[in-house]
């Protein structure tokens, strides 16, 4: 593989880390060079959410030269050529030149090599098949680099044919042009994907749910998933969109990206959260979030003022109240102070319980419960300022009246 210039050395780059990583693997002969995703946010000037790296020998071999040289490796994925290296506690991912021998369009099963252009051609897009050395040699064997600079994310080579080796390349084709794209989207590309998108319905939920939250996170979500809507790709594993209103509303007002949230916000009120997190294999917690956050009730009081706000926070809890309140429909008026009161505001706890009901000679059943809640509600009307020796007033005011 022929270099293509040279980039600016990010500073994880020639750190002394990578340096002893280096150094333990050309002491055993093994080439390596970064690749993906790290290489690509140099060029971008962005920080590295992963140091993946090539290398140019079976991964047995790979593992025997950096245990030589002291350096913790986990064998995270053998059948694939992939170890996980971690020198001086920075972890790297190194993954042996692959060929694909067999794809079903969701797995492929793959021959190790040492050609550096046989590995980059199997990659799905241009700009995520540059590799770089620890000195900032860049070697760009498809143009990625021009293709980044000009926001065009563009598959290699066929795209029907990337797209038939492994099936979410659909789906990733959108989350990286929401991420890194500018309009208008690849043609060729677009279209591959539009044509297979009937297809995506082999794939299992995990990697679609993990791929969609991704999109979803991504300044140009709401872009990105009119695209897919358009391309048909929504049809099997969201027919529930309602369109990206609602979501660009909740961009404007968050100010930290939450997928699970964004993703409330395409579904309609009182979508069916326990069919959509079945098939989109969303944990129970993230299923219990998201049937909170698409229910019709409870309503988002916002005009009701801090007293309101606390009795929501205090039903909710924080989190899902906060989440209701920036996925409102109409979030006007003071919204920002509801916010800001969340956040600085820890819901007490009801200073009376069933026990206390019990000490009052009451038989334990549906009653205790009953007059607890009634006590409950006489608190939260007074806004919480009654403390334990008043509400246990009037939890006996309301078992003799019973």
């Amino acid at each position: 593989m022929i270099a293509a210039g040279k980039i600016e050395t990010p500073a994880w780059a020639a750190d002394a880390p990578t340096q002893r990583l280096f150094a333990a693997l050309g002491a055993r002969g093994i080439a390596a060079r970064f690749v993906g995703g790290c290489v690509r946010n140099a060029l971008l000037g962005k920080a590295a959410d992963d140091l993946d790296l090539a290398v140019d020998k079976p991964p047995g071999t790979v593992m025997h030269a950096l245990e030589a040289a002291g350096i913790k490796v986990v064998p995270t994925g053998l059948k694939h050529g992939t170890v996980t290296a971690i020198a001086d506690s920075r972890v790297f991912e190194l993954t042996t030149l692959r060929r694909d021998v067999e794809t079903d369009g969701r797995r492929a099963v793959v021959a190790f090599t040492d050609d550096w252009l046989e590995d980059a051609s199997r990659r799905d897009f241009t700009f995520n098949a540059l590799y770089a050395d620890p000195d900032g040699t860049l070697y760009d064997p498809f143009d990625g680099r021009a293709d980044l600079a000009a926001g065009r994310v563009r598959f290699i080579g066929d795209p029907e044919a990337r797209i038939a080796e492994d099936r979410l390349r659909v789906l990733r084709f959108f989350r990286f042009h929401a991420w890194y794209g500018r309009p208008p989207l690849d043609g060729p590309s677009y279209q591959a994907c539009a044509r297979n998108a009937a297809s995506l319905g082999g794939l299992s939920g995990e990697r679609v749910r993990k791929e969609l939250l991704r999109t979803l996170e991504a300044a140009a979500a709401p872009d990105a998933l009119e695209a897919m809507r358009e391309a048909g790709v929504l049809d099997r594993w969201l027919p529930e969109y309602v369109g990206p209103v609602r979501l660009r509303a909740l961009i404007a007002r968050e100010d930290r990206p939450d997928g699970l949230r964004r993703l409330a916000a395409v579904l309609p009120v009182g979508a069916d959260a326990a069919a959509i997190g079945k098939r989109l294999r969303l944990s129970t917690q993230e299923g219990l979030r998201l049937a909170v956050m698409v229910a019709p009730e409870p309503e988002t009081d916002i005009a009701g003022g801090p007293r309101a706000w606390r009795e929501g926070i205090y039903r909710l809890g924080t989190g899902l109240y906060i989440d209701r309140l920036l996925l409102a429909v109409e979030a006007s008026g003071d919204w920002r102070a509801a916010l800001a009161l969340a956040r600085r505001w820890p819901p007490p706890e009801l200073p009376v319980s069933g026990g206390d009901a019990l000490r009052l000679g009451l038989r334990p059943g549906p009653e205790v419960g009953k007059l607890v809640a009634a006590v409950e509600r006489w608190w939260i009307a007074g806004d919480f300022a009654a403390d334990r020796p008043a509400c246990l007033a009037e939890l006996e005011r309301l078992a003799r009246a019973a």
